[in-house]
């Protein structure tokens, strides 16, 4: 984006800044010139069905692919200027969990936090801060493999925020865990985005996982159908509750789980 890019309602600019960007899978588009913002201390829900874009999306954002038009920035950084360094304000929880299984809970925390450049006193002192946050500071010593499910993604996520970042992406973290952990989840990462003043962009299929107040961005086939905050979208669908809006935005149906 250029210096004309788009503020907050509090004047702050994006951490994260999508342009017109469009992907292909040979003949299949998978994105369509998909346009949005990301703002500090805001958790922005990209809602959509699976087979949506969403993951596709995330993985042009951390380079996993090029995007082949349009542009992408964080922080004010393009990775087409600035390389794998635009990357650096950049934290991530894969849909696929990524941590080794046989390591300790503080040996994949200090391995990430080596690949960082973070000194061992600095790095041991964020993961127990980390660790203390999401309830997970008496399994530092646990091997991963013996930890289930939720314990699993709080690591993922106290891994993602040891280095302090600007942009938070999470992509559909909560499936496969039970309600409690996954309303616990939802509940530290809107408190963190607050706190903490990070970017959360939160790639979902679940409507309850995403507040009121939360910045949305409703994507279907590719592009994006609508942007702003619930009520917004609610208002301009007609409906009286997102699942209506998301229905009639896409013709799709959202799954509801209970938290």
């Amino acid at each position: 984006m250029q210096d004309t890019a788009a503020k907050s309602r509090d004047g702050s600019e994006p951490v994260l800044s999508v342009e017109d960007v469009s992907y292909w899978y040979g003949a299949k588009r998978a994105l369509d010139d998909v346009s949005f913002d990301v703002y500090p201390g805001r958790v922005t829900a990209l809602l959509g069905p699976n087979g949506a874009g969403k993951t596709t999306l995330f993985s042009l954002i951390t380079r996993l692919f090029d995007a082949p038009s349009g542009r992408i920035e964080i922080v004010g950084r393009s990775a087409l200027d600035w390389g794998f360094k635009a990357l650096e304000p950049l934290g991530v929880v894969f849909q696929q969990p990524t941590l080794d299984l046989d390591l300790t809970v503080r040996q994949n925390l200090r391995y990430f936090a080596a690949l960082r450049g973070l000194p061992r006193a600095e790095a041991d002192e964020r993961m127990g801060r980390a660790l203390t946050s999401l309830d997970m500071k008496e399994r530092i010593g646990e091997k991963v493999r013996s930890l289930n499910g939720g314990h699993r993604r709080r690591v993922e996520i106290a891994r993602a925020l040891l280095h302090s970042p600007k942009l938070l992406l999470l992509d559909e973290p909560t499936i496969g865990l039970d309600d409690p952990t996954r309303e616990a989840i939802v509940r530290h990462i809107h408190e963190l985005a607050r706190t903490d003043d990070i970017g959360v962009l939160w790639a979902t299929h679940l409507f309850d996982e995403i507040e009121p107040r939360d910045d949305l961005v409703v994507i279907s086939k590719g592009r994006v159908v609508a942007r702003g905050d619930v009520e917004t979208i609610e208002k301009e669908t007609g409906t009286d509750n997102l699942g209506e809006a998301f229905k009639r935005l896409t013709g799709d149906k959202v799954e509801e789980v209970a938290v």
